[in-house]
């Protein structure tokens, strides 16, 4: 079979798409990175950048969905190779969710992309099965009885998670949580110098870049128009990416210029840059297990002028008491590996590849780590305890364990005042009865976050 006009097939957004999706599917791809390696090798246009993203994340957060509006018109799909489901559910999400983009050119392209992939005949079943499903229209998930399936489909989150976190948080929450995934992320900066504020968000408007203030942290922006990353002040080092809830952390340290501080687990190195900054001839010293995540630590420190103030070191966190002496740190930082389960609107993959298992190696591996920490924190120093997931075992249920085996701990109320920098305002539906911080997604718009301020006494 000739294969028709694969140079540009192969380059159309489309095929790029289903492509990304395929990867991430079948070899476990990090869409993120495989999205941004794309749009650099292929030099798109901002146009094209801006619809070959909605497509990917658009697709992979609502695969359940898709998956069910697609159900009654494909009989055998274990059968189907991968590239040519999500081929499907690629065209599908653009005929229910994208209303600018014609019928016809959806059409087009997937059957373009069928005879170059494939063959004639997969074309002509690709083609039959969309105008089909166009003709006789999509079933409404709402009208599902269930209420864990309902809101499975409806949210396109696995149901053992839906079942989980009804059960941790309450029906209402888990759905307000689980449905506003579907929302867009926002690009969050924060501010190398808060104090700066009004002189950073005059000239970035003057390079065409438009912010709004964060509702959660006092050194935030949230990007709302142009490109961060060509601005000046992004690569002065005025500013940097970074998400609100991360942005947190930092300043439950409440350290001082010459802490010495130790970052555990700290790349890609975004708030280790940010501790740094609150230091003038202190030190944060930060850890990580990979070579390359040092460099992107490294790489941070330098572009936001901390350079001399970051020492960082290829080293395991359970091993770090072999490295450094006893009570050898003010602060002590661990943002714990962890599930992932806030950055689901960020990263959607990640509900897909997630267990119960996952998250119960993973309380494991952060309470061997803080029972190696803890050893470094000086009396009278801090104990800084953060996540990026919603799952409770890997939160609140680890700072319990752990609080039994070290009574001479005691948890500082994130809304106690003198818990945080005095420019941090919590507000009280973050903090729970415990003194922890639980960010959830559907708050604020941002990634789901836990914190906990722990000081060391006698």
């Amino acid at each position: 079979m000739s294969k028709k006009k694969p140079s540009k097939i192969v380059h159309s957004v489309r095929y790029l798409a289903m492509e990304i999706l395929d990867a991430v599917e079948v070899e476990g791809a990090y869409s993120n990175i495989l999205l941004n390696a794309t749009i650099e090798k292929e030099q798109l246009s901002p146009a094209d950048t801006g619809l070959l993203t909605e497509l990917v994340y658009g697709v992979i957060q609502r695969k359940l969905t898709l998956d069910f509006y697609m159900k009654p018109f494909v009989r055998k799909p274990q059968k189907m190779e991968s590239w040519v489901i999500n081929l499907l559910r690629l065209s599908i999400y653009q005929i229910v969710y994208l209303d600018k983009i014609p019928d016809h050119a959806i059409f087009y392209d997937a059957v373009e992309i069928a005879k170059y992939k494939g063959h004639q005949g997969i074309a002509k079943l690709v083609n039959a099965i969309l105008r089909n499903f166009q003709r006789k229209g999509w079933q409404d998930w709402q009208t599902i009885e269930n209420p864990i399936e309902r809101l499975s489909i409806g949210a396109s989150v696995p149901e053992w998670l839906v079942k989980k976190f009804t059960t941790d948080f309450g029906a209402e929450k888990a759905e307000n949580v689980l449905l506003s995934l579907q929302h867009s992320p926002y690009l969050a900066i924060r501010l190398h110098d808060a104090s700066k504020r009004s002189e950073i968000i005059a000239g970035l408007k003057e390079e065409g870049i438009e912010t709004e203030e964060s509702p959660i942290s006092p050194n935030g922006l949230r990007v709302v128009k142009g490109k961060i990353t060509n601005s000046s002040f992004f690569k002065n080092g005025d500013v940097t990416i970074q998400d609100e809830s991360s942005q947190l952390v930092a300043l439950f340290g409440k350290l001082r210029e010459s802490d010495q501080v130790l970052d555990a687990c700290a790349a890609p190195g975004g708030k280790t840059v940010h501790m740094a900054s609150y230091l003038k001839d202190g030190h944060v010293h930060a850890l990580d297990i990979h070579d390359h995540k040092i460099g992107l630590i490294e790489e941070n420190a330098k572009r936001m002028n901390v350079s001399d103030r970051v020492q960082t070191y290829l080293l395991d966190a359970k091993e770090a008491d072999r490295k450094f002496d006893a009570q050898a740190f003010d602060v002590v930082f661990v943002d714990a590996p962890c599930s992932g389960l806030g950055l689901m609107r960020r990263k959607p993959e990640i509900k897909y590849g997630v267990t119960a298992t996952t998250i119960n190696d993973l309380q494991k591996e952060q309470l061997n780590i803080l029972n190696t920490v803890e050893k470094l924190v000086k009396t009278g120093g801090r104990l800084v305890y953060s996540t990026c997931t919603l799952a409770k075992e890997e939160n609140r249920e680890v700072i319990e364990t752990f609080l039994t085996h070290y009574p001479n701990y005691r948890v500082l109320p994130a809304n106690q005042s003198g818990t945080a920098s005095k420019n941090v305002a919590v507000p009280e539906q973050i903090v729970t009865s415990e003194g922890y911080i639980q960010i959830f997604p559907d708050d604020f718009g941002t990634d789901g976050f836990f914190i906990c301020v722990m000081e060391k006494q006698d």
